[in-house]
């Protein structure tokens, strides 16, 4: 991560649709990593959900590293589950059949990624993770609802219908999906730190905040370096939302006494960094006992 970059003016990007904003960061940022691109984008960002975007974006980008430069969707859930046993979408051949309830972005997103059941008659659940183009045969998409936060970034229901796919290398599960619960948590809480960071230079906050701000993400930057599925990651990914929430006193205080308008988004917002708090706690629980460390000390 080229810090320089974060502490140079951000100048944020109020462009419509999903589509074109992201393509503005992209034209702004053409050689960032994944990890600079949800940092890059949280500063740029104009409200804490397109600060999540970039920081989706990233994570995604980490899954997938050849990924096209557009927006696109992991899609797992169905029926408000994500276990393996629980799916029904299944990959036949390169055909894929079935439907993800929740997918972010999903009426924005250019290519998807679909997790879906591969194994034989009889056998135990097994994922393959497969990619889609948005728009070909097959593929139809669902705009849900908005949700009560991040009102400007949608979601999706996504209905297959022997659709055609590439299937990525790898266990769909064990190299996709589980990872990228820490990947998305992890860039996700890095762009919405950049979001504060850029509002703090903006608004002036004060400088202990901000230096605390910037420490996080140094955090964060260390983090993003390490394997996503090793406890160790788990028990340091627990430590940043942990520093985070330190910050929350501060914070508030900050946005009151600043414009309205920010303070009002991230009324809206802020539970962004909650959504998965319990998967969290319980993967920092088998964390510790894995490293053989007391919870209680």
């Amino acid at each position: 991560m080229p810090w320089t970059r974060l502490l140079e003016d951000q100048p944020r990007l109020f462009v419509e649709p999903l589509q074109d904003w992201f393509a503005s960061l992209l034209l702004a940022c053409p050689t960032a990593g994944p990890f600079e691109l949800a940092v890059l984008g949280g500063c740029r960002a104009a409200t804490p959900g397109l600060a999540f975007l970039a920081g989706y974006q990233g994570a995604l980008r980490v899954l997938w590293p050849s990924a096209p430069a557009s927006l696109g969707a992991l899609c797992v859930t169905e029926n408000k589950s994500t276990r393996p046993a629980d799916m029904r979408t299944r990959l036949d051949g390169l055909r894929l059949n079935g439907r993800k309830d929740f997918v972010t972005a999903g009426d924005a997103a250019d290519w998807l990624l679909v997790a879906a059941r591969e194994e034989p008659a009889g056998e135990a659940p097994r994922l393959a993770l497969a990619v889609l183009r948005a728009g070909a045969p097959g593929i139809e998409v669902e705009n849900l609802p908005a949700l009560p936060l991040m009102l400007d970034i949608g979601h999706a229901r996504l209905h297959l219908r022997d659709a055609q796919c590439e299937r990525l290398a790898g266990d769909g599960w064990d190299a996709y999906v589980k990872p990228f619960r820490s990947i998305e948590d992890l860039h996700v809480l890095a762009a919405l730190t950049a979001w504060h960071y850029g509002l703090g230079r903006e608004c002036g906050w004060p400088q202990a905040l901000q230096l605390r701000l910037l420490a996080l993400l140094a955090g964060c930057a260390e983090v993003a370096r390490q394997d996503p599925s090793a406890a160790a990651t788990h028990l340091l990914l627990a430590g940043l939302f942990a520093q985070q929430q330190t910050l929350k006193p501060e914070l508030e205080a900050a946005f009151a006494g600043g414009p309205p308008h920010w303070a009002r988004l991230w009324q809206r917002d802020q539970h962004l960094l909650t959504v998965a708090a319990a998967a969290r706690a319980k993967r920092l629980q088998k964390a510790l006992a894995t490293l053989g460390i007391d919870a209680g000390q």
